[in-house]
């Protein structure tokens, strides 16, 4: 079947638009775009390349996918965004792409939603399954990692990563990296527990679920030094895959992890 156009829409003669895309009324779809199969672009939205979107995309009306990004470095160097299969992404939504000296890419996995007014600044790195409420905003060279959520009107700090199956809580200030599996909330982010909720609506098992809580609570409750408290983990918990995750990924940490404990009545904030 071939692409379905609106009379409307303007579609630069350089886009590659694959079998059975839809471009609604008044769309704009520019230079070096190529869109996969299934896709549909609604009414107003405007993608910029180079930009490549997977098979089975949705671009609500009004979304900005693919412009150059809002970083006074960028001087019209040639960057990228490369977009996966099945992501939507809905009204007011923009996506920028990288910049020169960032590695000149923004890439977007598979299955992601991104709700009204998000926001993906140049070189961030999506992975697969997450979710962006309204508002959610990332600022530059942002990694989110599988099954993640950003919660409504929250921030992350340029370089900052987001761990797997991590809930960020609605509007939190996030400028540390928040621990995979774990709820982090607040103007001063703090962690909230394990993101159990999640995790068993994910299908992970009981015992799974337990081993990964007592990891967290080694590494936000145990020895005050981080480096014991991650020997603690693998001396007690290590080998399965979801807590040598963790160890690695607080390892890996440039910017610190989110280990706050949030104020309660007779104690001060943690660490």
């Amino acid at each position: 079947m071939s692409s379905r156009i609106h009379p409307t829409a303007v579609v630069d003669r350089t886009a590659e638009l694959a079998a059975d895309v839809e471009v609604g009324p008044a769309a704009v779809v520019g230079p070096g775009v190529r869109i996969g199969e299934g896709t549909r672009v609604g009414a107003g939205a405007q993608l910029e390349g180079p930009t490549v979107l997977g098979p089975g995309n949705r671009v609500f009306p009004h979304a900005c996918i693919g412009f150059e990004p809002q970083d006074l470095k960028f001087s019209g160097e040639e960057t990228r965004l490369e977009v996966g299969a099945r992501n939507t992404f809905r009204e007011f939504c923009t996506v920028h792409r990288g910049t020169g000296k960032g590695g000149a890419l923004t890439t977007i996995g598979d299955d992601n939603l991104f709700m009204v007014y998000t926001h993906v600044a140049h070189d961030c790195h999506v992975g697969n399954r997450t979710i962006f409420s309204n508002g959610g905003t990332l600022a530059g060279h942002v990694r989110v990692e599988d099954d993640a959520v950003i919660g409504a009107y929250s921030a992350v700090h340029q370089f900052c990563r987001v761990g797997r199956h991590a809930y960020i809580g609605g509007y939190s200030k996030i400028v540390q990296d928040p621990l995979p599996y774990a709820k982090s909330v607040g103007d001063k982010a703090c962690f909230y527990g394990m993101n159990r909720i999640g995790l068993e609506r994910k299908g992970m098992d009981a015992a799974t679920l337990e081993r990964i809580e007592r990891a967290l609570r080694i590494v936000v409750r145990g020895p005050r030094k981080l480096e014991e408290a991650l020997q603690q983990v693998r001396t007690e918990l290590g080998g399965h895959p979801e807590v040598d995750y963790l160890v690695d990924f607080v390892e890996g940490s440039e910017r610190g992890v989110i280990r706050n404990l949030p104020l309660r009545r007779g104690r001060g904030q943690g660490d």
